[in-house]
């Protein structure tokens, strides 16, 4: 029996409860994101005008390039990436959403595939992403008629594993548990060789593919363009990646910052015969890791020649690669704007109405704050929610909020971040 004073909560006002949380733990969530919007302006007419590239770029076969963002710790970078997704999606284009960490390396493409798969946002769609794009294609479009031309054509670059896959996919929907198969394969998972090879008899084209073994690492990379055109002909606008905390790769030994320095290349559309055509990627790096790490622990000047020292052909082209992505890193990284005396205005009108809304109440008025280089738009903002809670739970209370400045990690080295103590991925 309920008491007859019970509260209703609208859901406007349980989303902007939500967003409120988030912004106080530092962390902004969808909802914040959307009711706050982005005040980088500058970083976002560059992402639109790389956005409206992709599918003329796809169409001929280039990959269009990439885009790095930089800024200091808590100067925005996550929210911007949400912001961005937000963006994306709203065009038509599958997102995802990779940040980089102890499980995923930015160095090992079989993981930084899982992760990409995993937080895949798809436009209208809920499920796992692959499984609902697949759903998607559309056998007598124009679009899946350019798909199956490539996928079978030598530019594709595809191994018979992977073509066979696509061929058994459209010809065994009396087969579930195959098809099922497919699709988890497709989305990163190992798939039985035997298996496919048995499919293949099933249709009578035992004799079409040879389905071998591919390295973990070949394969990541098959999978990463066969998901873009993929994601194409299912008729989406593109594929955009976001690729968060890049700093972390500051931590890693010698090899591995090399690594990732090639990988970085890559992503960016950078490095000749393996674009990802139909695919956008955006990463976020700290503002000061180009001193910190390129410059202090010497990895500009020594580390190409450390990796041509091994003299295979490996690592002289990872060498080529790791410089191309030190370059961007140092040359290219587009700084994050302060926010000034406009944005902060603009924030804490956002603000105040989403606290009110929120909790029912009118938020009085809180002393100015002027604009500061070194306080970052986050330590604004937590400050000022703070305030209004703090008013609204003890009313006519002088009260101070007192804020520290946010420092990262640093960059000291910590093996440990190169081993999750999972195995790649591999067939």
């Amino acid at each position: 029996m309920g008491t007859g004073t019970e509260v209703v909560i609208s859901q406007h006002a349980m989303d902007c409860r939500r967003a409120l949380e988030a912004l106080r733990s530092g962390v902004p969530n969808r909802e914040a994101v959307e009711m706050l919007g982005s005040n980088q302006a500058a970083a976002e007419q560059v992402f639109l005008k790389r956005l409206a590239l992709v599918a003329s770029s796809a169409h001929e076969g280039k990959q269009t390039p990439g885009l790095l963002i930089a800024g200091g710790f808590g100067a925005g970078k996550s929210h911007l990436l949400d912001y961005l997704a937000h963006i994306s999606t709203a065009r038509n284009f599958v997102c995802s959403r990779v940040v980089i960490s102890k499980e995923t390396q930015f160095f090992d493409p079989a993981k930084m595939y899982v992760a990409a798969m995993e937080g895949a946002l798809v436009p209208s769609l809920s499920g796992e992403a692959v499984r609902e794009i697949a759903l998607r294609l559309q056998p007598n479009s124009p679009q899946y008629a350019r798909f199956i031309a490539w996928a079978n054509g030598e530019e594709s670059g595809l191994s018979d594993l992977f073509r066979a896959t696509i061929f058994l996919y459209d010809r065994l929907g009396n087969d579930p548990e195959l098809v099922d198969a497919i699709t988890n394969f497709w989305a990163g998972e190992r798939i039985a060789i035997s298996r496919v090879r048995q499919g293949l008899k099933q249709v009578g084209a035992a004799g079409l593919y040879t389905p071998q073994t591919v390295k973990a690492k070949d394969l990541a990379m098959e999978r990463f363009v066969f998901a873009s055109r993929l994601i194409v002909a299912a008729g989406f606008s593109g594929w955009v990646l976001l690729v968060d905390e890049l700093e972390l790769a500051g931590r890693y030994s010698l090899l591995q910052r090399g690594r990732s320095y090639a990988e970085l290349a890559r992503w960016m559309g950078r490095v000749e015969g393996l674009a990802c055509p139909g695919l956008l990627t955006v990463g976020a790096i700290t503002d000061d890791f180009a001193l910190a790490v390129l410059q202090e622990k010497g990895d500009k000047e020594s580390l190409g020649a450390r990796l041509r020292e091994k003299a295979t052909d490996e690592f002289m082209a990872m060498a080529s690669r790791a410089e191309t992505g030190m370059r961007i890193i140092e040359r290219e990284a587009l700084p994050l704007e302060s926010p000034g005396d406009n944005v902060l205005r603009e924030t804490y009108k956002k603000l105040k109405a989403m606290h009110g809304d929120a909790y029912g109440w009118t938020p009085p008025e809180l002393p100015a704050i002027g604009a500061s280089r070194t306080r970052r738009l986050r330590s604004y903002v937590r400050r000022w929610v703070n305030q209004w809670d703090l008013l609204r739970l003890y009313p006519g209370t002088a009260l101070s909020v007192e804020t520290e400045e946010e420092s990262g990690p640093g960059y000291a080295e910590d093996t440990a971040l190169e081993h999750s103590g999972e195995p790649a991925l591999c067939e």
